[in-house]
């Protein structure tokens, strides 16, 4: 099967049946677990006791042989086997006078690549691109520009070479697309980064939700993470990232448009109402479990936690919102700090919710575990604690929650082998959640307090990422076991928000730079599901089982199948929100 190797285990020794025990490389203090028996030899080299295992291909496996339960061990071997790879493990006996026993590990069969198929994708989509930029350079060309127009509508061929709306303004890669009636008095002024970044976000996430091709890296961490270089687990957080960076900017719109903080509060309120609703009845995955009623329903969720982190962060800000704070009329102690002084009360709500974070997670009594603990459970931690999954926040949800409402398959049951239901959007990682979305925040903020001053807001975004990455460096001790508080996606550590914010701060300098300073990128294509983000995600969502998302395929063990189905899948996506900002179509609640 995919991602497996077949291991022959050969055992020439005579008399001793030997116990095949196996641990994987990313399974942190894990304990080995029994693989396969393998029979003695019957004393002839021609007949050696044999057993066939399956072996994981994913990461680099130790395997370990015994003669017997706590016996001393006879061989140890480190290996990363490749997918479908036939090897065979021959143990025998070194020399008869000091019976040392070898083990020697042969490659029958070499493995397959298994990841041209990523190479073959990226080659396509970088033809795709390269035939875009060369058309669109063409397009710049007079008599090619005429050409096409008279190709397409000849009728209109004059009109729209002479009309100052139909040549399309090259110095303005913004105008150049068609804008919303709707936005026609803003529209200049809406950052396409902004949407850039979401979409980017959101497409990945997408095509990481379909399953990534199958692939193992493409897939969430089973627990700990390592400086987020496993980038999957870092795309929800950039999506709230970005949200709390929106907040700022359209609360900042309203107020200045004359609407009052009532009627500002009463839109919060409803838009984190059918957030909320939305996650629970449309996007719920424990439809699985059957049809969906209160016995099985999954109460957090992807939008129910995006909606309350969107309540809190959204009612903060309109709360502590001061007259004359952006405009800069607002005098401060400190001018370089005029985006953060003003907000001091917002600063202390948000340090009190972490202090009740770190004061939960490792003050809080959970029976049957020590207190502060924050591994898997399961086989970790040499299997001391296996119902202690997630510690006091894996607690907090089935206590208040209960485990029938939860999610069911967390990710390190995989690796791990956890039995407990654990929630990765339970309720103790919202606190961190709402932190991430106030540090996008003030990246909004300083858009605001620094409009047009391309040079002080990019600064100001590398400063927030330097101090984000000292913080991740302190808190973690730049390792993935060791550290104070480890880089955790399932227990939205504080590590994780500081580090992720990091990359978060850095990637929208890109592309800001990039998009609306020096506009050498249109945004294209992530501009286009970035303006229509909640259609896309409940979108996916939905369909994700019908046809043309999916179908059946003919190798359900081949990688080069499921990539083709679900950068499929994803690319539809980026065209049917092209279509829809084409027709001017925006769904928003």
């Amino acid at each position: 099967r995919m991602d497996q190797a077949l291991l022959l285990v050969r055992n020439e020794l005579p008399g001793q049946g030997l116990l095949l025990a196996v641990r994987s490389g990313s399974c942190h203090q894990c304990l080995y677990q029994f693989l396969a028996f393998v029979p003695p030899s019957n004393g002839s080299l021609s007949n050696p006791g044999t057993a066939a295992v399956m072996v994981d291909t994913q990461h680099p496996l130790s395997l370990m042989l015994n003669g017997s339960l706590g016996a001393p061990e006879l061989c140890k071997i480190q290996y990363h086997f490749g997918e479908f790879g036939n090897y065979s493990l021959v143990v025998k006996t070194q020399s008869t006078s000091t019976k040392t026993v070898s083990c020697d590990l042969v490659i029958n069969e070499g493995p397959i690549n298994s990841y041209l198929p990523i190479l073959f994708a990226f080659l396509v989509y970088m033809g795709i691109l390269a035939i875009l930029i060369v058309g669109r350079l063409l397009m710049k060309i007079d008599p090619v520009r005429n050409c096409v127009y008279k190709k397409l509508n000849p009728r209109e061929t004059d009109r729209l070479i002479n009309s100052e709306f139909g040549s399309p303004n090259t110095t303005d890669s913004i105008s150049s697309d068609p804008t919303p009636r709707l936005w026609s008095t803003a529209s200049r002024q809406r950052l396409r980064s902004l949407d850039t970044f979401r979409g980017l976000s959101l497409i990945i996430m997408v095509f990481v939700n379909y399953g990534g091709g199958k692939y193992w890296f493409f897939k969430h961490e089973s627990w700990n993470d390592i400086c987020q270089l496993h980038f999957p687990s870092a795309l929800f957080s950039r999506f709230v990232f970005i949200m709390g960076t929106s907040i700022s900017l359209s609360l900042s719109s309203m107020l200045r448009r004359g609407s009052s903080k009532r009627k500002v509060l009463r839109k919060i309120l409803w838009r984190s109402f059918l957030l909320i609703l939305l996650g629970i009845i449309v996007v719920n995955p424990n439809y699985c479990l059957g049809p969906l009623s209160w016995d099985n329903l999954r109460i957090p969720g992807v939008l129910q936690r995006l909606g309350f982190t969107y309540l809190v962060v959204a009612a903060l800000e309109l709360l502590f919102t001061r007259p004359g704070a952006e405009s800069g009329t607002l005098e401060t102690s400190c001018p370089a700090l005029q985006d953060i002084l003003p907000y001091w009360p917002q600063w202390i709500i948000i340090l009190a919710l972490e202090v009740i974070w770190l004061c939960l997670t490792f003050l809080l009594p959970v029976p049957g575990c020590p207190r502060g603990y924050l591994g898997p459970g399961g086989i970790g931690d040499f299997g001391e604690y296996p119902n202690c999954t997630g510690g006091a926040a894996g607690y907090i949800d089935r206590l208040l929650l209960g485990e029938k409402h939860i999610y069911q398959h967390p990710s390190s049951n995989v690796i791990y082998q956890t039995t407990m239901p654990y929630d990765p959007e339970g309720i103790l990682g919202t606190i961190n959640t709402i932190l991430m979305a106030f540090l996008g925040l003030q990246a909004g903020k300083i858009i605001l307090f620094y409009k047009d001053q391309h040079k002080q807001i990019m600064s100001r975004f590398a400063i927030w990422s330097i101090v984000m990455g000292i913080i991740s460096a302190i808190v973690t001790k730049c390792s993935k076991e060791e550290g104070f508080i480890p880089i955790n996606k399932n227990l939205w550590s504080v590590s994780y928000v500081t580090t992720t914010s990091c990359f978060a701060f850095i990637l929208l300098l890109l592309i800001y730079y990039l998009v609306d300073v020096k506009r050498l990128w249109s945004g294209a294509p992530f501009f286009y599901p970035g303006m229509n983000s909640i259609l896309v995600y409940i979108g996916h969502e939905v369909f994700e089982n019908y046809f043309p998302f999916k179908w059946k395929m003919q190798d359900s063990q081949s990688h080069a199948e499921h990539l083709t189905q679900n950068l499929t899948a994803t690319t539809l996506w980026v065209i049917i929100s092209y279509l829809l900002y084409r027709r001017k179509i925006f769904w928003k609640i």
